[in-house]
């Protein structure tokens, strides 16, 4: 696989020091966190606290600058970005964790653009990851190589967002609720008010299906 873009390995935040890190991966599981468009690996990696324990957690910095933070891909068009340029952040993120030595469960988490992140890597390689969670994410247009088998496989994902969520379109969440429940076990959680941002009940939940999905309990 090849990829104009690339993660940068330096710009990886970690739940784990560097020292310990491979004998860590190897007995635990992996949650990979993703942020959204215009922030960086230090937003999400704050929560790293209000998540579970048992998991190392690598919060990866999206691979093209945008302003004072990252992005995974060109805005396009709100909530429909071109397939092809998220693929070429989904085959970076790949060949990262090809470099990464871990276990066998690996665990995504996006938020916003890294929710897409999270059900465009799904759509591309299921096989790699064994739990989804997407926060104000949504599922980008288009059919992909692995949405076949995901109508009978059906992995478990997350979803969970404000109704009235001001930046996500209403078509991208219209999509999203189409194509979700054919394709993933889905869990669906709704918290009004919260706008396009990440609550600690929303959490709490995220928690139990993490606790069911990543780590078996």
């Amino acid at each position: 696989m090849s990829s104009t873009l690339a993660i940068d390995p330096q710009a990886v935040a970690w739940s784990v020091p560097e020292t310990g890190r491979a004998q860590a991966l190897a007995s635990r599981p992996l949650l990979v966190l993703m942020h959204g468009r215009g922030s960086h690996e230090q937003d999400l990696f704050t929560l790293v606290p209000l998540l579970p324990k048992t998991p190392v957690i690598a919060s990866v910095r999206a691979p093209m600058p945008l302003g004072d933070g990252y992005t995974w891909f060109p805005l396009g068009d709100a909530g429909d970005p071109s397939t092809v340029a998220a693929a070429a952040a989904t085959e970076a993120v790949l060949e990262w964790l090809d470099t990464v030595q871990t276990s066998t469960r690996i665990g995504l988490l996006g938020f916003s653009q890294g929710g897409a992140m999270a059900l465009h890597l799904m759509r591309h390689a299921p096989e790699r990851f064994a739990s989804y969670v997407t926060l104000s994410g949504f599922s980008i247009s288009g059919e992909l190589p692995a949405d076949a088998s995901l109508e009978s496989s059906r992995p478990p994902v997350f979803w969970g967002r404000d109704p009235a969520d001001p930046v996500i379109p209403t078509d991208a969440v219209e999509r999203t609720s189409a194509w979700l429940p054919g394709h993933a076990t889905l869990t669906e959680r709704h918290y009004p008010g919260i706008g396009h941002s990440i609550s600690r009940e929303e959490l709490d939940d995220v928690n139990a299906f993490l606790r069911s999905s990543l780590l078996g309990r």
